[in-house]
This record gives C-alpha cells, sequence and structure tokens, in this order.
C-alpha cells in the first residue's frame, strides 16, 4: 500500500514546489508581453474603451422597433401610446444631426487612443521589470557561486591554519578565526541562496506564472549589449518625443476638449430622420369615422428639435471641464519637465557606471596579477598557502565587485532606455 501511495505522494511534492523553467532574457520578455497581468488588464481596458466608442456612436445608428398596439375600441379609435390601435406597429429612427452626441464620440474615440497609449507604457513597464529581475537572477546566481569558491578556499586555509596549530607555528587563536570566516563565508552562501530564489519566482511572477513557480535565467549567457543614445541632448529629446505617458496626456487633454464642447452645444438643434409602419385592423371602428380606410399605412419625416434653455447642468459641467483642461495643462507642462529631467538624469546614471566599472575591472585585474605572484612565491617556497588561499579570496570579492559594477551599468542602461523610449526594440 505504501509502494502504491509513494508516487502519488512524489507528484504531489513536485506541484506544491512549483514548475522552474530555464528562459533567455528573449524569451522572457516575449512571455511577458503576452502574459503579463498588468499588460492583460492593460488590454481589458482598451477593449472597454473600443466598445464605449461604439456605444458613444449609437444616437446615429438606426434602430428598428417592432410592436403592437392591438386593442379593442369602442366608439372613436383613439391613440395606444402615442399612435393608433394597429395590429403590428415598426418604428425606425436614427439621428441626422446632433452635435453634443458627435462631440460624444469624438471624445470616446480620443479616449480610446489614450487607453492604447496607457497599453503600450503597459507593456514597455513589464519589459523593464522583465530585464532587471533577469539581471538579479544572473547577479545572484554569479554572486552565489563566487560565495560558493570562497567557501571552498576558507576550508583551505582553515585546514592550513590547524597544520600549523598542531606543528606549533600558530597560536590557537589563528583556528579560531579561521573557523570564524569559513562559518561567515557559508552564511553567506545560505543569504545568497535565499536571494536566488526570491529572483527567479519574482520573475516568474511578472511573467504571469503562479508563486511556487521559478525562472531560472541562462547563467552561462550573458544579455546583448544595449545601444543607448551617444549624447545626453540626444537622450532628452528621444524622451520627450515619443514618450507615452505624455502622449497619454495629451490624448485626454483632446478628450476633455471635446467634452466642453458637447456641453457648450447643448443649445444647438438635433434633427432625427423617422419612419414608421402600421397594420391596422377593421374592428378598431376606423371604417366608421374617416371616409377612406388603409390597412398598410406608411410615414418618413425628419424630427426637428430646438432647446429653448439648456438649464444651468449643462454650464456648471462645461465649467467642470474647463477646470479640468487647466489641470491638465499643469500636468502635462511638470510631467515634461519631470521627463526631461529623468532622462538627463538616466544618461549620467550610464556615464557613471562605464567610468565605474573599468574601475573595478582594473582591480580585478590587479588582484589576478598579485594571485600570480602569490602562486610563484609558493613554488619558490617564500609564501605558503594560507598566503595564496588569503589572495584567491581577495580575487573572489574583487570579481563580485566587478560583477556588481556590470549589473549596475546594465540596470543604469536599461533605464535610459525606458526614457528615451527604445527599450523594447532593444529587448527583442
Amino acid at each position: 500500500m505504501v509502494l502504491r501511495l509513494l508516487p502519488v505522494c512524489v507528484l504531489a511534492a513536485g506541484i506544491a514546489a512549483g514548475e522552474v523553467r530555464t528562459l533567455s532574457l528573449r524569451e522572457a520578455v516575449k512571455i511577458a508581453l503576452e502574459q503579463n497581468p498588468d499588460v492583460l488588464l492593460a488590454r481589458l481596458d482598451e477593449r472597454k474603451a473600443a466598445l464605449e466608442v461604439r456605444a458613444a456612436r449609437d444616437p446615429f445608428s438606426p434602430k428598428l422597433y417592432v410592436g403592437s398596439g392591438l386593442a379593442y375600441t369602442s366608439g372613436f379609435p383613439m391613440s395606444m401610446e402615442g399612435g393608433g390601435p394597429s395590429v403590428v406597429q415598426a418604428r425606425a429612427v436614427s439621428s441626422i444631426y446632433n452635435q453634443p452626441a458627435r462631440y460624444r464620440a469624438a471624445q470616446a474615440r480620443e479616449l480610446a487612443r489614450g487607453a492604447a497609449f496607457d497599453t503600450q507604457a503597459r507593456r514597455e513597464e513589464a519589459a523593464l521589470r522583465t530585464a532587471l529581475l533577469y539581471l538579479d537572477a544572473q547577479q545572484a546566481a554569479r554572486a552565489l557561486e563566487a560565495a560558493r569558491r570562497q567557501v571552498e578556499s576558507l576550508d583551505k586555509v582553515r585546514a592550513a591554519v590547524e597544520r600549523r596549530i598542531e606543528e606549533g607555528r600558530e597560536l590557537p587563536l589563528e583556528g579560531r578565526r579561521a573557523a570564524l570566516e569559513a562559518a561567515r563565508a557559508r552564511q553567506r552562501v545560505g543569504i545568497l541562496e535565499d536571494d536566488l530564489e526570491f529572483a527567479e519566482r519574482s520573475l516568474a511572477s511578472v511573467l504571469g506564472y503562479g508563486a511556487e513557480d521559478r525562472v531560472r535565467a541562462v547563467a552561462d549567457s550573458d544579455p546583448e549589449p544595449v545601444q543607448v543614445p551617444g549624447a545626453e541632448e540626444a537622450a532628452v529629446a528621444l524622451a520627450l518625443e515619443d514618450n507615452r505617458e505624455l502622449r497619454k496626456l495629451e490624448s485626454a487633454l483632446v478628450a476633455k476638449g471635446f467634452e466642453l464642447r458637447s456641453y457648450k452645444s447643448m443649445n444647438r438643434p438635433t434633427v432625427d430622420l423617422v419612419a414608421q409602419y402600421g397594420l391596422f385592423s377593421r374592428f378598431n371602428n376606423y371604417e366608421d369615422f374617416y371616409r377612406r380606410f388603409e390597412r398598410h399605412n406608411g410615414q418618413i419625416g425628419v424630427s426637428f428639435q430646438l432647446p429653448l434653455t439648456a438649464g444651468p447642468a449643462a454650464k456648471a459641467r462645461a465649467g467642470q471641464a474647463e477646470a479640468e483642461i487647466a489641470r491638465l495643462r499643469l500636468e502635462l507642462a511638470r510631467t515634461r519637465n519631470r521627463i526631461s529631467l529623468a532622462a538627463r538624469r538616466a544618461f549620467q546614471d550610464v556615464e557613471r557606471a562605464v567610468t565605474a566599472r573599468e574601475v573595478a575591472r582594473l582591480d580585478y585585474e590587479l588582484q589576478r596579477e598579485q594571485v600570480s605572484v602569490r602562486l610563484a612565491q609558493l613554488d619558490e617556497g617564500r609564501a605558503g598557502l594560507r598566503q595564496v588561499e588569503e589572495a584567491r579570496f581577495a580575487e573572489n570579492e574583487k570579481w563580485l565587485a566587478l560583477l556588481d559594477a556590470q549589473y549596475a551599468l546594465e540596470r543604469a542602461r536599461l533605464e535610459l532606455l525606458r526614457h528615451t523610449g527604445g527599450l523594447l526594440a532593444a529587448l527583442r
């Protein structure tokens, strides 16, 4: 019985642990653009805005109503709900001229355009978050690998110190110090393992997978270096030229202008095309009161209405729209300045990151040469194993610093591309 339940238990444990997927950066970005939750929500909002356009154009679409005013008549045939008693009646209505409705339809179209800009912004944001989390996962994996190498080096140092203590050439204090350094290195390995797991789970969440799933970055492949603007002014110009947030605000400003015009046109006439048909019956006494009786009756014409007073609501709504337009203009100017400053800052961050990476590279190469010197001294008997392992430990530290500098540079480049609008093209 236990043997039969064993495969079921193993399968359940695998489901609870989640699935581990190994993806390249381009594959991860592609999946994020298709199934990231924020992107899917933005697409739903865009679809709702597109359907709102169809709803706003409803007054200009012909509508056909079919029903019956069937009734028994005693005496003179009176009207039923505004029309004569009829066995079957049909009515078609369509607006020909309705300026407020026309402006509301234009407003809905502009809001749908703004929703499309919002979807594009969400896509870029999802791509940026995916790329940053992918870099986090790669960085954590490499740091973990370097930390494990440090543990190996420190274990060798501890073993060498213990031998020297047994030989009476080191104090017992040095043994405790070596054991402490090895314990600290193992503690760091545990922390980095947790960081790696969190980064992989966060990456899976951005891609739309479950909370128990993990996405593993390809550790042995660096993302292709992305091209960024070469000058600060060029970066600012690109940021202002194709920024989704600015385009959305501009679209909202245009839509609010259509809303204001719709309120101001409430006193204009409306013209509707009306056609109706009625099938009359003889038992409604039409033959008794009218000289001529027709079973089939039709009518087509134009309904014209001219509002003499629009009421205070339209004027109040127009005032609210004017205030909202003023607010949007201030918001647009403030956002433009903020985007310009952010682009300048992002470009400067890239410049500083390039310098920091070069310094880290030179520092790492210097430490590598120091390791070579220690190895040569070890062959000549002028240095011990402890000194060599300490030099290798320092080399690992410099290597981690170089990885951190490269990681900071890639993040800075991605941030700059997000501001200048070239992020999706670079990642795809």
